[in-house]
């Protein structure tokens, strides 16, 4: 135990400074050119400072000023970080809710084999979909070995609303079923509202991606960080080269935390950093949901209370 604890604390260690050093999938190449170019802009009030050799305001009026737009900044990274927590929220939904909806179907469906594995794999298929939908994609390569039916494929991809005509196909197999007299009602009410809450997870994506933060928010606090920064080398004023360092180092964490904002926003877009992985949750999805199918065919689960019981009895016999 101590030397994986040990192992631990040096793993972390390491982790730290790759963490505080890394340039790739940070924001810190997206901000540097603003941040350099309000740096030159400080450099440049220092070097007429010289000439003209104002007074310095001093350090008050920027402290206030920078607490205020602190608890600015806050505010949006923390609406950001909202949507981004609620979007991961959803997606576990998406993933407990298609495991339960393919179970459910398996156990309580018709025992036809051709059902069933059509069954779950438009449940699988229905992950992918909402991925696709949620990011504006009507490429769907990944379906075509899933589904094994490219005209069904096709029509998918043409529809006005992918993830709607999915679900639509898992209603009818479910009607079929309940119209043959292999699914009872009672059961075929308890599979359909699974069924109904992945459309309902996918609704709160959907409420997320088209109702971005409130643009007037944004506007102002950008232009008061932008009015920040241009008084801040005028009331720091030294030394010709103090107020362009100064403002590089106050830029960039001002200016990178406004960007993480921006990244946080839309948590689906693979454009954005930290967006979530969702084909990876999608072919996680997929693989438990197949596992099932492939677990089934080596070991049928009996619907029939005596075949299922029956061996786990006692068997007696006589003398």
């Amino acid at each position: 135990m101590p030397w994986s604890a040990n192992r631990a604390e040096r793993h972390w260690a390491k982790r730290f400074w790759l963490d505080a050093l890394a340039w790739q999938g940070t924001v810190t190449p997206l901000v540097m050119p603003r941040v350099l170019l309000f740096g030159l802009y400080g450099l440049l009030v220092g070097l007429v400072h010289e000439v003209l050799d104002w007074r310095a305001l001093g350090s008050g009026p920027v402290q206030f000023t920078a607490a205020f737009l602190a608890l600015l900044l806050v505010l949006r990274t923390n609406g950001g970080y909202e949507r981004w927590w609620e979007a991961r929220k959803l997606w576990g939904g998406i993933v407990n809710q298609s495991r339960n909806l393919a179970i459910a179907g398996l156990a309580y469906g018709p025992r036809d084999t051709e059902w069933r594995e059509r069954f779950v794999r438009w449940t699988a298929a229905f992950s992918h979909v909402a991925r696709r939908s949620l990011r504006g994609e009507r490429e769907l390569s990944e379906l075509l070995p899933l589904l094994r039916d490219p005209d069904a494929v096709d029509r998918l991809a043409r529809a006005q609303h992918m993830p709607s005509f999915v679900a639509q196909i898992l209603a009818g197999l479910l009607r079929e079923a309940v119209e043959h007299g292999e699914m009872d009602r009672v059961a075929f009410l308890a599979v359909d509202r699974e069924r109904v809450q992945l459309i309902d997870h996918v609704g709160g994506c959907e409420r997320i991606l088209r109702t971005p933060l409130p643009q007037v928010h944004t506007t102002k606090l950008r232009r008061f960080i932008v009015l920040y920064l241009m008084a801040l080398p005028i009331a720091v004023v030294g030394t010709w080269w103090f107020p362009g360092l100064v403002t590089i180092l106050v830029a960039y964490p001002l200016l990178a935390i406004d960007q993480i904002a921006v990244e946080l926003e839309n948590p689906f877009s693979p454009r954005n950093l930290s967006h979530l992985p969702l084909g990876a949750i999608c072919d996680t999805i997929q693989g438990n949901l197949l596992a099932l199918l492939a677990a089934e065919a080596v070991l049928p689960v009996s619907r029939d209370w005596d075949s299922a019981t029956r061996f786990s009895q006692p068997q007696h016999t006589d003398g």
